[in-house]
């Protein structure tokens, strides 16, 4: 029997039912079902998907956002994950709730393909170590003045920035935050990492594209009223106090996104990025 985990915002009227309807027919064809704690009491059907569970897939009913808190599941124990359109744009998702039924047999069949996504390892403050599939955000949140960081790249300075924040992204992120401050549209076949300023105080502050193997080193100004907020995949995780450094490197895990049609990005960023803002 095949373990799949059900990943929905619990406060989304319309997403809890498309995940009540998700575990009904996965549960038809002979599966198991799990779901994170907070989602138990509205599928009690389901058991209790914890970090260090084993599944077989992962299955994200939402938007942008709930799928990449679902990643973190998918890149601890190496699970395909499929997207299920629940929210405006959509971008990383594969198919919408109309095709549900459709999209579940062919995971379970195993008909679908796999596109692999890197991600980014950060170390916090604490010492404990968090992932992204998108980006990692150093920003400057209430903090009424601009911050300044200092910037290295595998040792090497690339300059000092005196902005409303910096983004790290990956190539998946690159169609995200990164791409609203002015970073590049980056195909997911690139090894690369970006590094976006947002907003900085000067005109020669530039997004910068990287090595994907490179090790950045974002180093927080000594100054005695400089605080900043560190955010991971757009959740705040942590502090940084005046003088604080981060380094975000590659993460040891990626995350396989299942493909149940030939992928074409381009095609994908016009439809979801070009004619969506039109």
């Amino acid at each position: 029997m095949k373990t799949v985990g059900l990943v929905a915002p619990a406060s989304r009227a319309e997403a809890v039912n498309q995940a009540r309807r998700a575990a009904s027919l996965l549960r038809a064809l002979g599966a198991r079902v799990v779901t994170e704690p907070e989602l138990l009491p509205l599928l009690p059907e389901c058991d209790a998907l914890d970090a260090g569970d084993r599944v077989d897939a992962l299955v994200s009913l939402g938007g942008d956002g709930t799928l990449l808190r679902c990643a973190q599941y998918a890149a601890a124990c190496d699970a395909p994950l499929l997207g299920i359109n629940m929210g405006r744009l959509g971008f990383l998702a594969e198919t919408e709730p109309e095709a549900l039924e459709d999209a579940l047999r062919l995971l379970l069949s195993g008909e679908y393909q796999t596109e692999e996504r890197a991600m980014l390892a950060v170390r916090m403050p604490d010492g404990e170590d968090r992932v992204a599939l998108n980006d990692v955000v150093i920003t400057r949140g209430g903090y009424a003045r601009l911050i300044t960081m200092r910037v290295l790249v595998d040792g090497e300075e690339v300059g000092s920035y005196h902005a409303d924040g910096l983004i790290v992204a990956t190539p998946t992120g690159s169609t995200g935050y990164s791409l609203s401050a002015g970073g590049p549209i980056i195909s997911p076949r690139v090894d690369c990492t970006v590094i976006t300023p947002v907003c900085a105080h000067s005109l020669q502050h530039r997004p910068v594209v990287v090595p994907g193997s490179a090790v950045i080193s974002v180093q927080l100004h000594s100054d005695d009223e400089m605080t900043a907020s560190l955010q991971v995949d757009g959740q705040s995780c942590a502090m940084l106090q005046n003088g604080g450094s981060v380094d975000i490197r590659r993460a040891a895990h990626s995350v396989r996104l299942v493909r149940l049609k030939r992928e074409r990005f381009f095609e994908v960023v016009h439809h979801k990025l070009i004619e969506w803002s039109c």
